[in-house]
């Protein structure tokens, strides 16, 4: 018994020290989900604009994250990731002026929407900065052999902070006013500023660094694995309402908590299978798991069916990231991890902003059933390239 302590002791200490990174994660995705909710009713009931308006104003976030990556990769390894945070977080506080700006100009809807649109590219700038650095920050500090425990922690931040920030945002619009928005993205960011300003950051690895293409193509056969298995990710959580009304039924929301929380325990218990069985292995496994889930979901005759599809869903995906993560990054040497961070992390961006249009074009042509169906193939698709690269690996 004694025996184990220590390591008990040591990963214990390892966790406290990502989580203490990572916080500034879960502030940046807190301020991402507090608007979430209710800035397409803004744009389209306040400001007059038309549904089509209201869905790129928020779209055009995703887009500037999409498009930032390489850059904050880049930032991460030459400047160090505690100063591209910092700018990411200077980036919110911007971005909340801009937001207070646009609901005081609400007489002048034009004016309005284009500040609106210019705070929402500063917030995924911010998102892809702080994203790519805190995870970065997190291998620095604990050791690249904790790679997949340094992304679980940060993808329980961000998914945990939109959750509360979501209906957080719903209930201060309600009692103080769009203004309020502004005003908190740019207070929380002020003060998570405030909190980092004495928290040491790791140096800066030296050595050569590979140009941003080099490290694209080494890390791209593990994206696109990733971006296969995401886009069951994307088209759950962005058509799971309006499969639940085509079929008739109630509680959507249900079925989107089930997914987040089976998601979330199992970073929270299974993570150190990643490390004990290896990132291929457990991203087969959990591909598996996440596409019996879909299939559930195509097929299921009644809500508790697609409860327990959303579900396997949830806990399939959760680990695929962080385990072909761990993998991906073998790929880079140390002095460009930002970069491979930053590479990796666009393919699960682009199966977020393709799973809409492409699942939408399925749903219009053969019915909202189809597109689990479509995303189980997807992932099957994911599923053999993995063994693929597994087998080359060895």
């Amino acid at each position: 018994m004694s025996a184990q302590q220590p390591s008990s002791q040591s990963s214990l200490s390892i966790t406290l020290q990502i989580v203490s990174i990572v916080f500034y994660t879960f502030i940046a995705f807190l301020c991402i989900g507090l608007p979430i909710a209710v800035l397409p009713g803004y744009v389209h009931e306040q400001l007059g604009f038309s549904a089509v308006i209201a869905g790129l104003t928020i779209g055009s976030q995703y887009l500037a994250t999409l498009l930032s990556r390489p850059m904050a990769g880049r930032m991460s390894d030459s400047v160090g990731t505690k100063r591209a945070i910092v700018y990411g977080l200077s980036g919110i506080v911007l971005s909340g002026a801009l937001t207070l700006l646009s609901t005081l100009l609400q007489s002048v809807p034009l004016l309005s929407l284009v500040i609106l649109i210019a705070a929402r590219l500063l917030l995924g700038i911010a998102q892809g900065l702080i994203g790519v650095g805190t995870i970065s920050w997190c291998m620095g500090q604990v050791g690249a052999e904790h790679t997949a425990r340094s992304i679980s922690w940060n993808g329980i931040a961000s998914y945990g902070a939109i959750a509360i920030g979501a209906p957080l945002g719903v209930v201060m619009v309600a009692d103080y006013g769009f203004a309020s928005l502004g005003i908190a993205l740019s207070a929380l960011a002020a003060g998570a500023l405030v909190l980092i300003r004495n928290k040491p950051s790791v140096p800066v690895v030296r050595g050569e660094r590979l140009p941003f293409r080099a490290v694209f193509g080494r890390i791209a056969p593990y994206g696109a694995s990733l971006c296969l298995a995401s886009i069951g990710y994307g088209t759950l959580t962005t058509f799971i309402t309006l499969y639940y009304l085509n079929r008739g039924w109630t509680g959507a929301a249900y079925c989107l908590t089930v997914f987040g929380v089976c998601f979330i325990l199992s970073r929270l218990l299974f993570i150190s299978a990643i490390n004990r069985f290896g990132g291929f292995t457990s991203a087969i496994a959990c591909m598996i798991i996440e596409t019996l889930g879909l299939v559930l979901l195509w097929l299921a005759p009644s809500t508790f069916t697609a409860l327990i599809g959303a579900g396997l869903t949830g806990l399939g995906l959760s680990l695929v990231y962080p385990a072909l993560g761990v993998e991906a990054i073998k790929q880079v040497p140390g002095s460009s991890r930002g970069a491979g961070l930053g590479a990796y992390a666009v393919f699960f961006d682009l199966a977020l902003a393709i799973a809409g249009p492409l699942m939408g074009a399925v749903a219009l042509n053969l019915g909202y059933s189809w597109i689990f169906f479509c995303a189980a193939v997807l992932s099957v698709g994911g599923l053999g390239l993995t063994l693929l690269l597994k087998r080359r690996a060895a």
